[in-house]
């Protein structure tokens, strides 16, 4: 049974900084790339980045590029989205999804998903 599990979610002011992490089970970890997403509150789901199968490379959206970044430990099973500078407009539920073939922002081409974690950026 594939599990991914976000944790690092929480409560920062604007202008802080939290380290998302997205933890994998069940599959063979390193033959998927894996997309972080995110939701606001009555919005539709957007795609914050992606980092490749052996995480040599990444590409982040716009809104994110210069503030996010995203990392993996394959020996660890696990994807980190750190996040920097956040703003109120980060606001979300952010989620970690795995694709065995996409390498991009196309939320159908992910097979797999976590639940979400909550990060809320507010004074």
């Amino acid at each position: 049974q594939v599990q991914l599990v976000e944790s690092g979610g929480g409560l920062v002011q604007p202008g802080g900084s939290l380290r998302l992490a997205c933890a994998a089970s069940g599959l063979t970890f390193s033959n998927y790339a894996i997309g972080w997403f995110r939701q606001a509150a009555g919005e539709k789901r957007e795609w914050v980045g992606v980092i490749s199968w052996t995480g040599g490379d990444t590409w982040m959206s716009t809104p994110v590029k210069s503030r996010f970044t995203i990392s993996r430990d394959n020996a660890k099973n696990t994807v980190f989205l750190q996040m920097n500078s956040l703003r109120p407009e980060d606001t979300a539920v952010y989620y970690c999804a795995a694709s065995r073939s996409h390498y991009g922002p196309e939320n159908h081409k992910y097979e797999y998903w976590g639940q979400g974690t909550q990060v809320t950026v507010s004074s």
